[in-house]
């Protein structure tokens, strides 16, 4: 009997284990894995392409005095570049947002109304950040931006679903200059020319100390390695997907 009894405890254990077995194979392939891990949505930091093109964009939160020498520069050199704004920003300074419009070199976009972290806002505030932006920025310069780039780069997944549910494609950056600490020219320039690649999104300030020293040393070293200069509107795809770090992929 004991044995018995001993022989059914055996049998119980064994089972346990055959089952916890089965329950580690179910759970650790890689489609049960990729079912459990949730995808981050993202938005697009630079674009996968063979072509040797790059975009270079500018942030317009603070200060204006450099607007002009920006815009004169990318006249000059002939370079198309993307400024985003922060809609406070286009009703203090109408005349240099209406500017950068006019010179034909610059396509606008969004930066928000207030520069807040987005992610600590409600569904509702995000909305309202990019639509009442859009809606200053369209009745100052005649345009409806159609990009729009998160302040200190902060997202979350409902600010991607809500920039699409308002026509807006979220746009990060996989190159920062780094010019508002104050770093020299050549440091700024280094840094573009040292770390761009095919499908870059270049990151620039409007009123960076060193900034517009900076941009005919990156513009004529990119074009000596080959790089072409385009809106990110023609840089990024229609109906592209992101992947998980930020590369957005055309989708045939």
């Amino acid at each position: 009997m004991k044995f018995l009894v001993i022989r059914k405890r055996a049998l119980v254990a064994a089972s346990i284990v055959a089952i916890c077995l089965l329950l580690l194979v179910l759970f650790t392939t890689p489609l049960a894995v990729a079912a459990q891990v949730k995808t981050r949505k993202t938005p697009i930091y630079c674009v996968k392409t063979d072509e040797k093109k790059v975009a270079i964009s500018f942030d317009a939160c603070w200060g204006a005095d450099k607007t002009d020498s920006v815009v004169a520069c990318l006249t000059e050199l002939d370079v198309k570049a993307n400024y985003f704004c922060v809609s406070s920003w286009v009703e203090k300074y109408p005349d240099k947002a209406k500017l950068l419009v006019r010179s034909g070199k610059v396509e606008i976009g969004t930066h928000s109304v207030t520069h807040p972290k987005m992610s600590k806002l409600s569904r509702d505030k995000q909305r309202e950040e990019l639509v009442s932006s859009c809606e200053v920025i369209e009745k100052t310069v005649g345009v409806k931006p159609k990009l729009f780039r998160p302040p200190y780069g902060d997202y979350d997944d409902k600010l991607i679903e809500t920039c699409a549910e308002v026509g807006l494609k979220a746009i990060q950056w996989d190159v920062d200059t780094l010019d508002w600490k104050g770093l020299s020219a050549q440091a700024i320039a280094s840094r573009v020319l040292e770390r761009a690649k095919e499908g870059s999104i270049v990151l620039m300030h409007n009123d960076g100390e060193h900034t517009v020293e900076a941009l005919p040393l990156i513009v004529l070293g990119l074009r000596k390695k080959g790089f072409e200069f385009v809106w990110i509107s023609e840089l990024i795809y229609e109906n592209g997907v992101v992947d998980g770090s930020g590369r957005q992929l055309p989708t045939n």
